[in-house]
């Protein structure tokens, strides 16, 4: 069967995109796209093609955008050009040149997306080599069973509007193709490069493994649907598994260590877990080393970090508030901190309150303005009926809080004396008595 007919019964097999869609096809002038811009022409599907201008290989990049054009003109269809200061995206972003072109690409996909609801699928031009490519290196970089799934047909990104139609053919039947068929296409130099670590598995590591299995490419390619399958089998169990085991309070995951390790195959599922929350597979080891270790024992990732107290383990977002401190003038009413709120007022009732959420303090002892602060080591205060004082960190012992609520636990001190441990105890010098007059009102309101 020729490779058009192939790509036709693909398309219709795997319900990819009809007769009556509009097209948009990413055309870089190498072979690739090249072959599917041709494919979808003699198929008599209706596209447009879209080019970026990446401007990294100075004249040979105003180069394939004139033979983009041409392309376009060839076929008598309608062309998108975009021209693009990698380099200076690159570093303002700190990112290598690979990704951050990947990451224009797609911003751009996204904007045409968003001005041209005409449009219902762009399609690019990924084939079976590359998906064996992205398979080895997630392999060798580590991975789940979802990574062995390679390159997807239907992909998620761009409200799940980018299809790559060519992923049934391997890059020699698309050359043959094209040498048949006549197409024109562009060299691009970079791809001899083995700089870029595709280059380097296409160029030496896939040619070296096929000379000891020369079946290797069609080998992976047909597991490519078993994998896949697999996957869906390994999903459904990985998530009925986490519904039973993890507990969710706020924006914590709180995971019971000792259940945990009763589960066979626990650390392929500590994994699972924990990659949601961009944790890498190199640190499944020092996260496996937490059920075992002592409490206050941690390891972070760029956004969250997972904490061993006690029997559990605590993934949560790291620390991101900028501020350290709040600054509270006599006539503020609201601030705003952490995951919550403070509203400060002044009243003439002198009622007492068992709220913890609630500080009622003798105004005639406040001086403003107040601070509210993160506690740290060495705070103390006199908590509300002891006349001597007592350090938070032993109050906090006293009162068994958790790692994480000592973490989160804030102080107000007012003359550099703390009046009130947010939420939990005032200080017994500031408290209410029956000569009071005027009361001080602080309301602890989570947003949780």
């Amino acid at each position: 069967m020729n490779v058009l007919n192939q790509f036709i019964q693909h398309v219709i097999a795997n319900s990819l995109f009809k007769k009556t869609d509009k097209l948009l096809i990413a055309v870089s002038g190498g072979v690739d796209s090249i072959v599917l811009c041709d494919l979808c022409f003699h198929a008599g599907f209706n596209f447009e093609i879209a080019h970026c201008n990446f401007q990294l290989r100075g004249e040979d990049s105003e180069a394939d955008e004139k033979f983009v054009i041409e392309l376009a003109n060839k076929y008598n269809v309608k062309h998108q050009v975009v021209k693009f200061d990698t380099e200076k995206y690159a570093a303002e972003h700190k990112q290598n040149i690979q990704l951050a072109a990947r990451n224009l690409r797609y911003e751009w996909f996204n904007d045409i997306i968003s001005n041209d609801s005409s449009i219902t699928n762009i399609l690019t031009a990924h084939h079976a080599d590359d998906n064996l490519e992205t398979i080895l290196m997630n392999f060798f970089k580590g991975t789940g069973i979802n990574g062995l799934k390679g390159i997807q047909s239907n992909h998620a990104g761009i409200g799940g509007k980018i299809v790559r139609p060519l992923l049934f053919a391997n890059k020699s039947e698309l050359i043959e193709y094209a040498q048949l068929n006549k197409c024109q296409w562009r060299e691009d130099v970079s791809n001899e490069s083995d700089k870029y670590t595709r280059n380097f598995f296409r160029n030496q590591i896939i040619p070296l493994i096929e000379n000891v299995i020369p079946e290797a490419k069609a080998n992976v390619q047909n597991n490519i649907k078993r994998f896949n399958e697999i996957a869906v089998i390994y999903d459904a169990a990985i998530l009925n598994i986490k519904s039973k085991l993890l507990e969710r309070k706020g924006n914590e995951i709180h995971i019971p260590v000792l259940k945990l390790l009763k589960i066979d195959a626990f650390e392929t599922i500590l994994f699972e877990i924990i990659k949601s929350y961009n944790f890498t597979s190199l640190q499944l080891k020092d996260a496996v080393h937490l059920l075992y270790a002592d409490s206050g024992k941690y390891v972070m990732s760029g956004t969250h970090r997972i904490l061993k107290n006690r029997n559990w383990l605590i993934i949560s977002p790291n620390e991101t508030q900028d501020e350290s401190f709040f600054i509270i003038e006599s006539d503020t009413k609201i601030v705003h901190f952490g995951s919550n709120k403070l509203s400060i007022e002044n009243i003439s009732s002198t009622q007492f309150s068992n709220d913890s959420s609630i500080a009622l303090l003798d105004l005639k002892n406040v001086q403003f303005p107040l601070m509210l602060r993160k506690w740290k080591q060495g705070d103390y205060f006199y908590p509300l009926g002891m006349l001597k004082k007592k350090k938070l960190s032993r109050f906090f012992i006293d009162i068994k809080l958790s790692l994480l609520e000592k973490e989160n636990t804030w102080v107000i001190e007012s003359n550099k004396k703390i009046i009130w441990v947010v939420g939990k105890r005032i200080d017994n010098r500031f408290k209410i008595t029956d000569s009071t007059e005027s009361v001080l009102k602080l309301n602890l309101i989570s947003s949780k």
